[in-house]
């Protein structure tokens, strides 16, 4: 049985789409909020992070700690589309684990 090989095209299709992200939504999103605004949702994620990192501990939890940012930000009445909370989420959490990192 001759098996296929898909991973180039998932490589490629990946490539694509952050390509489409980075060429398209993110200058959308900038020209419908202000400096200032985008300042304030960045600083309530990494607050939400911080609270998700506290409530969820150990490894294998991301989706739970995901949806409580997302649940943080929507009871404090932060409006938000997916692209931008999950790029939010994945640039605090990195910045929380370098920060971890030299502390230790």
């Amino acid at each position: 049985m001759n098996t296929i090989d898909i991973t180039p095209i998932a490589n490629a299709a990946i490539a694509l789409i952050a390509a489409v992200v980075s060429v398209y939504l993110i200058p959308w999103i900038k020209s419908k909020t202000t400096n200032e605004q985008r300042k304030q949702f960045v600083a309530w994620v990494k607050i939400a992070v911080s609270a998700a990192e506290q409530v969820y501990n150990g490894p294998g939890r991301g989706e739970e700690k995901k949806q409580y940012v997302i649940d943080f930000l929507k009871a404090h009445g932060i409006k938000f589309d997916e692209a931008s909370v999950s790029n939010a989420i994945e640039a605090a959490v990195k910045q929380l684990n370098a920060s971890s990192l030299l502390i230790e």
